[in-house]
């Protein structure tokens, strides 16, 4: 995982099922590797080298929107991150007995996998897919189908999403990608 392009960041993505979910929940209104930086920052706001979902789904909600909120901030709007963090960490605790793992863990098929991501708090279908596109090209986790369930984002060889970043240059093909689709529908509305 090189998303956060920074080595502790992307380690604990690599390694932490929660920290990659919690990342991926981050990722809307700020930079990409802002978004996936936050679960480092926020393990280390909290004097830990990891994410536990039952701390942080217990944690005082204004204790724990203040610790997004310490500059720099882990968000754009750490206050509405914090929320959705919690209950993304409630719903892991409450679904999958705080084992963030367990969400994709055993699954038979892309699309029950699918339907899992889709149901946790601040994931939408896209979101969802990209998601399941991240997990089979950067983590291996593949049940069958998974690329089908993932949409255009599980294409091989394209640079459309975070599931797509390997480093610097993949994350330049991304961002213009982004750009493009932007400029197109800018067009299209005209």
């Amino acid at each position: 995982m090189r998303i956060a392009q920074r080595p502790e960041a992307d380690a604990l993505l690599a390694r932490s099922p929660l920290a990659a979910l919690t990342g991926m929940l981050l990722d809307q209104q700020v930079p990409m590797e802002w978004a996936f930086t936050g679960p480092h920052t926020i393990a280390t706001r909290m004097g830990r080298d990891d994410l536990d979902a039952r701390e942080i789904a217990a944690y005082d909600p204004d204790a724990f929107a203040a610790l997004l909120a310490a500059k720099p901030a882990v968000h754009r709007y750490p206050a509405s991150m914090a929320g959705r963090v919690q209950r993304l960490c409630q719903h892991v605790v409450d679904r999958y007995a705080g084992d963030a793992g367990a969400v994709w863990r055993g699954v038979a098929t892309g699309g029950e996998l699918l339907k899992r991501l889709e149901a946790l708090p601040g994931y939408g279908p896209q979101k969802a897919r990209i998601f399941l596109a991240l997990l089979g090209k950067r983590l291996g986790v593949r049940p069958e189908g998974w690329r089908e369930a993932a949409g255009p984002y599980g294409d091989e060889g394209v640079f459309r999403s975070v599931a797509d970043i390997t480093g610097p240059e993949a994350l330049a093909r991304v961002r213009a990608t982004k750009q493009e689709a932007k400029r197109a529908a800018g067009e299209r509305s005209s």
